[in-house]
């Protein structure tokens, strides 16, 4: 097949990038012709909460990037659609996960569709967005409309979409195992490497910082009697992309200076797998989520994960075999936190790992794909 995968990738850096980039050496792999079409501006700079939107690591030689797309031009948004139209590709791939960037996308998909012979299929990581704007309904049902079929990567998401539209093709796939940050290193190799004293324990929270990922319910859980006195610190690793004040406050506040070590630059790509390699545990203590590439991370390293009881995180995090799925509070984090330090069972949920993350390969992907795009 001749695909076409539609959004962000390099120069752009971040988990969208990784992920379109992933599923396009899948597709190359299996023989099919990929070209990515990114973006030459995806936010204006006043709308993006980090530092940069772009990577500092070289272009990737293997695949074929062609930066041309601007969010916010509807000109470009015409000449991109018409060029991608004259492609006649079998397949337009578009991942989805933000409704600001819904004109842009529907308009190009709009436009592609006409050439009768390319089949648009999306993935969508959230149709409905954790943190609401005006005109987020309008934007998504715009999107909605230009586009073939569905894929939803966690059930709540799946239901969301009826919301939009209840009769196109549309089908639950969870995200594929995220296995191109390296290969696991040891405790000690992986301590040393990103300077950790190599003989204390580690848990981690990986990740852009923004308020709805309840990085504060886990600080308020370490400072409970039962978590503080564990022999182990927590890494907070990840760039601040809401205010990090109010979390610095309370840290102090708690007095867990000793028992935080922050780490809020960006993560490099190749530096992601020492953070995790480094820790006994990845907590992810969201107050609402849809899914999250970082337990597709922890899946590849073997990592055992905490997550919370929202959106599909427990879908995809069996309770007690990889992991733990606590309720969005305090009292139930600083208890499965405790639990997990004080039982022991790190290598009994690495044993489940094992077995579990069998589920989550990018041949599923593609099959899902091929599945709702009729082929």
């Amino acid at each position: 097949m001749k695909v076409v995968i539609l959004g962000s990738a390099h120069p752009l850096r971040g988990g969208l990038a990784t992920y379109n980039e992933r599923i396009a050496r899948e597709y190359i792999a299996l023989g099919h012709e990929v070209v990515i079409y990114t973006f030459s501006l995806q936010y204006p700079n006043f709308l993006f909460p980090g530092t940069t939107q772009y990577s500092d690591q070289p272009a990737p030689r293997d695949l074929n990037i062609n930066v041309a797309v601007n969010s916010v031009n509807p000109l470009n948004w015409l000449l991109v659609g018409n060029e991608i139209k004259k492609l006649n590709a079998d397949l337009l791939l578009i991942k989805f996960w933000l409704p600001f960037m819904a004109p842009c996308l529907g308009t190009i998909a709009r436009i592609v569709k006409g050439n009768r012979k390319t089949k648009v299929v999306s993935i969508i990581d959230n149709i409905i967005p954790h943190e609401k704007r005006p005109g987020d309904f309008a934007f998504a049902k715009y999107f909605v409309k230009n586009v073939d079929g569905f894929i939803a990567q966690s059930r709540s998401v799946l239901e969301d979409l009826n919301q939009f539209d209840s009769s196109k093709p549309k089908v639950f796939s969870p995200h594929p195992l995220y296995d191109n940050f390296g290969e696991a290193v040891s405790k000690a190799e992986a301590k040393a490497t990103i300077g950790l004293d190599i003989n204390t324990n580690y848990a981690l929270f990986f990740g852009f910082i923004r308020d709805y990922k309840g990085l504060d319910l886990l600080l308020q859980a370490l400072a409970t009697e039962q978590v503080r006195k564990l022999d182990f610190k927590l890494i907070v690793a990840g760039e601040f992309y809401s205010d990090s004040k109010p979390y610095l406050d309370l840290i102090k506040e708690l007095k867990l200076e000793d028992k935080v070590i922050l780490r809020t630059d960006f993560i490099p790509d190749d530096k992601v797998r020492f953070y995790f390699c480094a820790s006994d545990i990845v907590i992810q203590p969201y107050k609402h989520a849809t899914q999250s590439g970082v337990t597709q991370i922890c899946y590849h390293f073997n990592k055992p994960m905490l997550v919370t009881n929202v959106g599909g995180l427990s879908e995809i995090v069996p309770h007690e075999k990889v992991g733990y799925v606590a309720e969005p509070n305090v009292e139930s984090i600083a208890a499965y936190t405790a639990k997990f330090y004080t039982e022991n069972q790190e290598q009994y949920f690495i044993e489940n790992i094992e077995e579990e993350k069998k589920k989550y390969s990018w041949s599923a992907m593609l099959s899902s794909i091929a599945k709702v795009a009729g082929f």
